[in-house]
């Protein structure tokens, strides 16, 4: 189907290769015209939701010995099973914007890495996933409070 700058007198355009149509010139007469505008504009949408939230793993690899030193010694406390500056440490991580790689609920534990200077928590983490706490099968840092991650590398 060939789709032509202007639809009747209503005008229209491809958006990655569908076509959409004003509404404004809508006139009674073409009720399916709206049906037909709506679940295209509706397609593109679920399309784009379902690519943004398959894409996962995280782009990156950082080894440990290049992270900061408040970094390599939360490792190893993690290695150890502690202990931790922060309550919050070792809790689950939820992964909800499925930045990491998606697994069970429970899989992720998040730690906080200080940082110097901050009255507060900070931004920094070490995410580490698997099934026993204390010898974790991979670990993520990120420095932007999860908006990017590295896995970790010995």
């Amino acid at each position: 189907m060939r789709f032509l700058p202007r639809f009747g007198n209503i005008p229209a355009f491809n958006v990655l290769g569908f076509p959409v149509v004003l509404m404004g010139g809508l006139q009674p007469r073409r009720p399916w015209l709206l049906w037909g505008a709506g679940i295209s504009v509706a397609g593109l949408l679920a399309v784009g939701t379902l690519q943004a939230r398959d894409s996962a793993p995280p782009a990156g690899v950082v080894a440990l010995a290049a992270l900061p030193a408040e970094a390599q010694s939360v490792h190893a406390a993690i290695r150890a099973g502690g202990p931790f500056a922060y309550a919050k440490d070792g809790s689950v991580f939820g992964n909800r914007e499925r930045s990491l790689p998606v697994q069970t609920k429970g899989y992720y534990r998040e730690y906080t890495v200080s940082t110097p200077g901050a009255a507060d928590r900070g931004a920094r983490r070490i995410v580490c996933g698997g099934t026993v706490p204390v010898a974790p099968s991979t670990c993520y840092y990120t420095a932007d409070h999860y908006t990017t991650f590295k896995r970790i590398t010995p």
